[in-house]
């Protein structure tokens, strides 16, 4: 009988000892794949990095090649002033202003303040513009050409746009194209209050080089000589 019970013990432990190494065996056998999982979703959650990569909600759009300004919200024209600002005096001095960067001269008025950028020059004193813009173009202007693609542009981006006329006309400094419209000034910072401008543009050309002027001033203001001068003064270099 103890030789029964021994080899019955003696199984029982074989049998637990064999299922204890098979267990040992299969928790093994199964931890890489825990592992391999756990690689994978490290794995898959990573291309979501890439969103940082994306333009966030806020960021400005790539510029496109078609418009070089941003459009202005639609309003209408505001009323024109009875006795408006803006007359420039008869004792103001004008003096040689030259870019090397747009290639011309210009006469502007001194004391005027003045922004420059890579394509642009503007003279400001209170309601009065005087600005230049510059740029490549292989044809020159015609007017037919300018109301076919510059108005447009231009309606686009000035407030409250009104074309005038288009007209080619002779200037000391070539052929141009002259543009006269009506536009909306920029609302007052503190104010908010507009006025209804005159813009008088000529668009002069030489060598595949293409240069813009704009005159601004309040409707009804008296600088037709200031205007005609710094018009009839401009000269490529």
């Amino acid at each position: 009988m103890r030789s029964i019970r021994s080899l019955l013990v003696t199984g029982v432990l074989a049998v637990t000892a064999a299922a204890c190494s098979t267990g040992g065996q299969a928790a093994r056998t199964s931890a890489p794949p825990a592992s391999t999982t756990g690689v994978q979703a490290g794995s898959t959650t990573a291309p979501a990095t890439s969103a940082a990569v994306s333009p966030s909600p806020g960021a400005s759009p790539r510029p496109t090649q078609r418009h070089t300004e941003s459009p202005v919200p639609t309003e209408s024209p505001v009323p024109v002033e009875s006795n408006p600002p803006g007359d420039i005096p008869d004792s103001t001095q004008f003096v040689p202003y030259r870019s090397a960067a747009g290639g011309f001269e210009i006469r502007a008025p001194e004391g005027w303040s003045r922004r420059t950028t890579p394509s642009r020059v503007t003279f400001t004193s209170k309601l009065n513009t005087i600005s230049v813009s510059w740029r490549a173009t292989p044809m020159q202007p015609t007017a037919a050409a300018v109301k076919r693609s510059e108005v447009p542009e231009l309606a686009r981006t000035s407030r409250a746009f009104r074309l005038v006329s288009v007209q080619q006309v002779q200037l000391p400094g070539g052929t141009v194209v002259q543009v006269d419209a009506h536009v909306n000034s920029s609302p007052n910072p503190v104010t908010g209050k507009q006025y209804r401008l005159d813009d008088l543009r000529f668009d002069y050309f030489r060598n595949g080089h293409e240069a813009s002027l704009d005159l601004l001033s309040p409707v009804g203001s008296d600088n037709v000589d200031a205007w005609k001068l710094i018009s009839e003064s401009f000269r490529w270099r």
